[in-house]
């Protein structure tokens, strides 16, 4: 047979990160065997610690991972732009708390099941 789906994860320290994926054709589960099963099956079998699955997409809570706060960093050359973005980024980051600590509480692993 021939590859229909692929995805690129960097290993780094104890962590594999899974960035990219794409494939030729569309199977039921193809994207989460791709990207998630087996990142985590080759974590394992190489003694990794973690698996972070990159950002965004509530449907990676139902598969375990729990959210974490990601940073990256830009340079935006004008000025005025660059002022935009940081005035747009201190408004972002308030939503994005109020989400995480949403999500957070959504994740398979919760402590105090009575709590719902």
């Amino acid at each position: 047979g021939r590859p229909i789906a692929g995805a690129l994860n960097l290993k780094g320290g104890d962590s594999l990160f899974g960035r990219n994926w794409g494939c030729v054709a569309d199977y039921k589960f193809l994207h989460f065997e791709t990207c998630y099963y087996s990142a985590i099956e080759y974590a394992i079998n190489h003694g990794l610690a973690r698996v972070e699955a990159g950002t965004q997409g509530p449907h990676k809570l139902q598969r375990g991972y729990e959210p974490v706060q990601t940073r990256s960093a830009h340079w935006i050359p004008n000025p005025s732009f660059r002022e935009a973005v940081a005035r747009f980024l201190e408004q972002e980051r308030v939503e994005e708390s109020r989400e995480m600590d949403y999500l957070g509480n959504e994740t398979p692993y919760r402590q105090n099941v009575g709590d719902r």
